[in-house]
């Protein structure tokens, strides 16, 4: 398993792919696969049939698939855009993740 950058509720960027330059708030991360799911982004359609319970339910669904996480950027509040983050020990000995080119910690 990788060490993961990013969690629920970050704003991150694109950086590689057909989606490459956009920006979403990040809405599920999957640990096993190291793919995150971000809102709006790599849009992909699901045909989905109809039900006898429900028979308004069939169609042409667009859904959100993973992203991988290698491809992705925190995006620093004070700056706007993407930017490298590390970690590192605070007083208390936690790990807490902060922008490699301001030392500010995220929040």
């Amino acid at each position: 398993m990788a060490k993961i950058h990013i969690k629920k509720g970050d704003t991150v960027q694109v950086i590689s792919g057909d989606d490459k330059g956009k920006s979403g708030v990040v809405l599920k991360v999957d640990t096993e696969k190291s793919r995150a799911i971000v809102d709006g982004l790599n849009l992909v359609s699901r045909h989905k049939k109809p039900t006898a319970g429900d028979p308004q339910s069939g169609g042409i669904i667009k859904k959100e698939a993973g992203i991988h996480i290698s491809n992705l950027l925190l995006v620093n509040p004070s700056t706007g855009k993407g930017e490298r983050t590390g970690r590192k020990e605070n007083a208390t000995g936690k790990l807490q993740r902060y922008f490699k080119s301001n030392n500010e910690l995220v929040k």
